[in-house]
C-alpha cells in the first residue's frame, strides 16, 4: 500500500460574518469542520461537493494561505501549521496549486514564460538563463509553442491560460499539486484536453493530486478515491468504483441523482431529498434537514464517519440500512 503523503486531523476553520451597519448580529460560519482526511502518495483523491461546502478553504489551508483554529495537517509525517518562514518556503516547492480562474491567476504584466519562469528564479533553482530553458520545455510539455513564450495573458484562450498555470505548478517538480476547480471556467471541449493533459502529466511527473471540484463527472474520470463533502465536514470517502455504483450517504446519492446523462436509455436515479440545506449545528446530523432516511437519534448525535465493511467510510447513523 502507497504510503501517507498528508494527513489531516481534525481541521477546522470558521469566519465571522456580518455585525457590519446593516446588521447587528454576527454570526460564525464553520466553512471546515472537524476534517479527517489522508492524501497517499500517487493517487487522485477527488474532493466533491456543492459550491460553498468548504473545498477551497480546504485547499486554501493546505497551501497555508489561510490559518486553522482547530486540528492539524502533516505533510511527511511534518506539521505544516508549525513550520517557519524557511520552512514554509521549502514545503511549496513540494505543494503547488492550480487555481480555478485561469484569467485572475496570471500575472496580466507577465510574459508566459516569465509567469512559469517565476517560481524558478524565486527559489533560486538555477541561473536565470537554465531557469529560462526549463520553463521553455515546460511550455512544450503543456500543449504551447515556443512562438507564444513572450505573448501576454490577454493574447491566450482561456484553454491556453490553464495550461500556463499547470506549467506553473509543475516547474519546482511538486509532490503534491492542489487542482482547485481546474476545468471549471473550461469550454466542454477545452476541460477534456486539460483532464487528459492532468493525466498524462501525473503518469510523467508522479505526482499526487488533491482533484477539487463539484462535477461529479469530471470526479469520476480523474480520481482513484472520492471524499465527499457536505457544510464542511466529510460524509463519504470511497474508492470511485463503489461510490458511484453503491453509495452509502443520502447526500452522495442526491449529487448523484442530479448528474446529467447522455444516454436516454439509462435508468436515472431516484432523488428522495426534501427542505434546505441548514447551517451547521452543535447536535445532530447536519443533513437532517433535507434527509428522508432520518430518525431519532440524527436530531440528537452528529455522525462519524466510520468504515462500513470493505466498502468505504460513511458517517450516517443509518450506514447500510437504506
Amino acid at each position: 500500500m502507497a504510503s501517507v503523503l498528508v494527513d489531516i486531523q481534525k481541521l477546522g476553520k470558521k469566519y465571522v460574518l456580518g455585525g457590519g451597519f446593516l446588521q447587528n448580529r454576527s454570526r460564525i460560519v464553520r466553512a471546515v469542520n472537524g476534517v479527517d482526511l489522508q492524501i497517499f502518495e500517487g493517487e487522485t483523491l477527488g474532493l466533491v461537493g456543492e459550491s460553498g461546502c468548504g473545498k477551497s478553504t480546504l485547499a486554501r489551508l493546505l497551501m497555508r494561505l489561510e490559518e486553522p483554529d482547530a486540528g492539524r495537517a502533516y505533510f511527511k509525517d511534518q506539521n505544516i501549521f508549525a513550520f517557519s518562514y524557511d520552512d514554509l518556503k521549502t514545503y511549496r516547492r513540494h505543494v503547488q496549486m492550480i487555481f480555478q480562474d485561469p484569467y485572475s491567476s496570471l500575472n496580466p504584466r507577465k510574459s508566459a514564460i516569465s509567469i512559469i519562469q517565476e517560481p524558478l528564479n524565486i527559489h533560486q533553482i538555477a541561473g536565470r538563463k537554465q531557469n529560462r530553458e526549463i520553463s521553455a520545455q515546460l511550455m512544450t510539455r503543456v500543449g504551447l509553442s515556443h512562438e507564444q513564450a513572450k505573448r501576454y495573458p490577454h493574447e491566450f484562450s482561456g484553454g491556453q491560460r490553464q495550461r500556463i498555470g499547470i506549467a506553473r505548478a509543475l516547474a519546482l517538480q511538486p509532490a503534491l499539486v492542489i487542482a482547485d476547480e481546474p476545468v471549471s471556467a473550461l469550454d466542454a471541449s477545452i476541460q477534456a484536453q486539460i483532464l487528459n493533459l492532468l493525466k498524462d502529466l501525473k503518469k510523467d511527473f508522479g505526482l499526487t493530486y488533491l482533484f477539487i471540484s463539484h462535477d461529479l463527472n469530471v470526479i469520476r474520470y480523474v480520481s482513484d478515491r472520492i471524499a465527499v463533502m457536505y457544510l464542511g465536514c466529510i460524509v463519504e470517502l470511497a474508492d470511485k468504483n463503489n461510490l458511484y455504483q453503491t453509495p452509502l450517504h443520502p447526500y452522495t446519492r442526491m449529487l448523484l441523482a442530479a448528474m446529467p446523462s447522455c444516454n436516454p436509455q439509462k435508468k436515472k436515479r431516484e432523488m428522495m431529498i426534501q427542505g434546505e440545506a441548514g447551517e451547521i449545528g452543535d447536535q445532530g446530523c447536519n443533513f437532517r434537514n433535507r434527509c428522508v432516511y432520518k430518525i431519532d437519534i440524527c436530531n440528537r448525535l452528529i455522525p462519524q464517519l466510520r468504515p462500513y465493511r470493505e466498502r468505504g467510510l460513511c458517517a450516517c447513523h443509518r450506514t447500510g440500512e437504506i
